[in-house]
């Protein structure tokens, strides 16, 4: 029996709006810049065009094989397909491609640029660690993130953010491409307040994608108690999961933190600087939300 999904969450398509709205003015902003330094525009635009071609159709795959994640059919993985297909029909959704990612830390993540093109991953060790409805609960977050199509805003998000920093790694090694219209004299100081701009655009892109990834995780922790009608077996779930990846060596958890933005639960442990600039809300926070989620239920 189908969900009724309440029309979706304005507050996550504002703010999808305005991080791309705002990471775009930047960036055009910063091309812009980079042309009248004497940047040679056309070549720059022309690959900045390929690689987001890229890493927009193939960001899916990309992830995957980052993550070491792959792609299991019924027949290997039955109870996870089942559980999917069932979900899928609440949540009225294609169903995704499936895949396990083999690690021992417990967590899941979804990734892809639309709904009929996308990939719920999950891991040996949350397999191994969640019972039932607590799974369904985790899958059904994930599921949310591909209802909400917050999945390609963060993937186009984070390719901008990645253009940044790849500009700002090449000048420091080959300094910027040169259009003819700087001296020799002036070169330095271009190159100087090219590096700088760079870099200013990068934290800008971090600082915006953060943001949006902490409401976006609110957005399908209520997707998920709406596709499931148990906020609690999520919020047991995540505590679950938080508690053991404390219990994760910190290299471990080293290896997996580039897909941090897309794992329900981020790979990092209390008390690390890292958690001061985490994609995520709090777990207080998430849980307190689930729990008020649950009394409202129990109140209908």
């Amino acid at each position: 029996m189908e969900r009724k999904w309440y029309g979706g969450d304005a507050g996550l398509s504002a703010r999808m709006f305005l991080t791309m709205f705002l990471l775009f003015a930047v960036y055009a902003a910063f091309l812009y810049f980079l042309f009248q330094a004497g940047t040679d525009f056309i070549t720059m635009a022309i690959l900045a065009s390929i690689f987001l071609a890229v890493q927009y159709f193939f960001s899916d795959q990309v992830v995957l094989w980052t993550t070491g994640a792959r792609v299991v059919t019924p027949n290997q993985a039955p109870d996870l397909h089942a559980r999917i297909d069932r979900l899928c029909q609440l949540a009225d959704l294609p169903k995704p491609k499936v895949a396990i990612m083999p690690s021992n830390m417990p967590n899941a993540f979804a990734t892809g640029h639309n709904p009929s093109s996308s990939t719920v991953a999950v891991t040996t060790g949350l397999l191994d660690r969640l019972d039932g409805p607590e799974l369904d609960a985790v899958l059904a977050h994930e599921l949310a993130h591909i209802k909400n199509r917050d999945v390609a805003v963060m993937t186009i998000a984070s390719f901008l953010s990645t253009v940044a920093f790849t500009i700002v790694r090449f000048s420091m090694w080959f300094g910027f491409p040169s259009g003819g219209r700087r001296d020799r004299n002036s070169s330095g100081g271009a190159l100087i307040l090219g590096y700088l701009g760079a870099l200013a655009v990068w934290l800008i892109s971090m600082l915006l994608i953060r943001a949006l990834s902490r409401y976006r995780e609110f957005a399908a922790d209520r997707g998920s108690a709406i596709i499931t009608g148990a906020p609690s077996q999520l919020a047991s779930a995540l505590v679950k999961i938080s508690g053991a990846i404390q219990r994760i060596p910190d290299r471990d958890l080293r290896e997996v933190q580039g897909a941090n933005a897309f794992f329900i639960l981020p790979a990092v442990s209390r008390g690390s600087l890292l958690e001061l600039f985490s994609t995520h809300p709090s777990l207080e926070s998430r849980l307190e939300r689930l729990r008020r989620m649950e009394q409202q239920i129990e109140g209908l």
